[in-house]
């Protein structure tokens, strides 16, 4: 199927789609995941994937654009939700060079940013090593994906 949006819906207790993070969640206050809830899995999930982007960031490079602020795989199919703060799963590497979370944080000045949370249903549970970008994870499962979607928080530094 490649990267096309499906019917699944996801969701946060912590902000509604399109409305603002709270600072619990960035880099200005306690740096802790959000909630992710998931409903509409197409049939044949057998894993998931989480990505946190930031296309706003005023970064470009010869392959990528924006800022990765969270890469979490190998989340099994019958999971539908994620906690605030969760631990569980396989981390990847974010752009701050570091595994786990890392909230939104964009440069001071720099106006309000978007943040894409996405879910990545995957038709196969193979198993992938901890520490992979965003962009490696995605070479990796691109031919697995069978459904996606996401939900866009916002932020501005005060």
């Amino acid at each position: 199927m490649g990267f096309a949006l499906s019917d699944i819906q996801l969701t946060s207790s912590a902000f509604v789609g399109g409305g603002s993070i709270p600072s619990k969640h960035t880099g200005e206050g306690e740096d802790v995941s959000p909630s992710l809830a998931w409903t509409n899995s197409p049939a044949g999930t057998e894993a998931f994937a989480v990505v946190c982007h930031d296309p706003d960031a005023p970064l470009i490079t010869p392959v990528q654009y924006g800022f990765v602020h969270w890469v979490l795989y190998n989340i099994p199919g019958n999971v539908a939700e994620l906690a605030e703060g969760t631990d569980q799963h396989t981390q990847g590497q974010s752009d701050f060079g570091k595994s786990g979370y890392g909230g939104p944080m964009p440069p001071e000045g720099h106006g309000l940013h978007q943040y894409y949370f996405w879910v990545l249903a995957l038709n196969s549970s193979a198993e992938h090593p901890a520490g992979l970008s965003m962009l490696d994870l995605f070479a990796t499962i691109e031919p697995s994906v069978i459904g996606m979607n996401r939900l866009v928080g916002t932020y501005q530094r005060g």
